[in-house]
């Protein structure tokens, strides 16, 4: 296993390789070994400059440094992976846990909210949070300060996790640094980031969308109109998983984007068992996107020459466009596409916008 965890871990640390990367190399070569095999010579199709690879030296110590503190690493397409977040488009290749990892096989909400938030909105988060443990479900957050520390506090005895911007080892904001510590005693924390990553401003989207993915539903208690909350709820929605806020004052800013969500169709919810009924449904289903979940299967033989690349080439330009489009309008097999963007991405000549669009870079 060790050396099967290394050559994952080379492969997520190298150079161009993103979540949706990461998956469709696998599903192509069948390994993350064979992937990196692969790599320079996909680079070298795609027009690019050769690929900075990660070492065997360089993944071992971040394997040895993450299990020196306690944790461990969990790669996407392994039975220890959570399945629903596994279901989700740009599920990160691998996360780092410390704490009770049978957490992640029970149902979450994820409860978000402002940082700054008001007396009664903390208190509130909190009882929430508590009721749904004690209904069974665990509560998952970002372990902001405010709505999202309040919720923790409240779920910390009946399971909660945390998922953290940074690397697993690092405490952020410093005054979460005690419960940070606590939840990975008797919760969980979740880290997508390599160890000792400081977090930066673009790393918290990407942590949201893990809160959104591993939950059944999130649950936004108070969120200004421009707010990383409303982030999550969105991200939630994109999932097919529920989306649910606490209404509020139309005079406090702090409820404009709770109000605004139950406008545009989210549940109203007021208490844990408007919530406990809003979940109770949520089975998976044909509501959630499944683009396969990355486990190895053996290589799939793709025929991608110069006439295909040149093909989807031609339809590309610096606008994203999606990718269903390029489909129509080249008339290749959908996996020929995939392949074709895949290598002129590893050469450095293409981008991954949102909600599966592409252009060149």
């Amino acid at each position: 296993m060790n050396d099967d965890a290394v050559a994952r871990l080379r492969l997520i640390r190298s150079d161009q390789i993103g979540p949706v990367t990461y998956r469709q190399l696998v599903q192509r070569f069948g390994s993350a070994g064979a992937a990196l095999d692969a790599l320079p010579d996909l680079a070298r199709r795609g027009g690019g400059r050769p690929l900075r690879i990660a070492t065997v030296e360089a993944a071992q110590r971040e394997l040895d440094a993450v299990a020196g503190f306690g944790a461990q690493l969990i790669f996407i397409g392994t039975p220890e992976y959570p399945n629903l977040l596994a279901r989700t488009e740009t599920a990160p290749p691998a996360i780092a846990v410390k704490g009770d990892a049978a957490l992640l096989e029970r149902p979450a909400v994820g409860i978000v909210g402002a940082r700054n938030a008001s007396a009664a909105g903390t208190r509130f988060a909190r009882g929430l949070a508590s009721d749904l443990a004690d209904a069974g479900l665990v509560v998952v957050s970002g372990l902001a300060r405010g709505i999202d520390a309040a919720a923790h506090e409240g779920a910390l005895s009946g399971g909660t996790v945390a998922v953290i911007a940074g690397g697993i080892d690092v405490a952020y904001p410093p005054e979460t640094a005690d419960l940070q510590r606590r939840i990975g005693e008797s919760g969980l924390v979740v880290a997508e980031m390599p160890f000792g990553t400081q977090p930066q401003a673009r790393h918290f989207p990407r942590r949201n969308r893990i809160i959104a993915g591993l939950c059944a539903g999130t649950v936004v208690v108070e969120g200004a109109l421009r707010s990383g909350s409303l982030i999550t709820a969105r991200l939630a929605a994109e999932a097919g998983r529920e989306v649910m806020a606490i209404p509020g004052s139309p005079l406090d800013p702090r409820a404009q984007g709770c109000n605004m969500l139950i406008r545009e169709g989210a549940t109203l919810v007021q208490s844990a068992a408007d919530i406990v009924e809003a979940v109770s449904g949520f089975g998976g289903g044909g509501e959630l996107r499944s683009p396969g979940l990355g486990y190895e299967s053996g290589p799939v033989a793709l025929d991608t020459g110069d006439a295909e690349i040149a093909a989807v080439t031609a339809l590309l330009s610096p606008t994203p466009v999606p990718i269903d489009e390029i489909v129509r309008l080249s008339e290749l097999p959908s996996a020929v596409v995939a392949a074709v963007l895949l290598d002129l991405e590893l050469g450095g000549a293409l981008v991954r916008h949102a909600g599966g669009r592409v252009a060149l870079a």
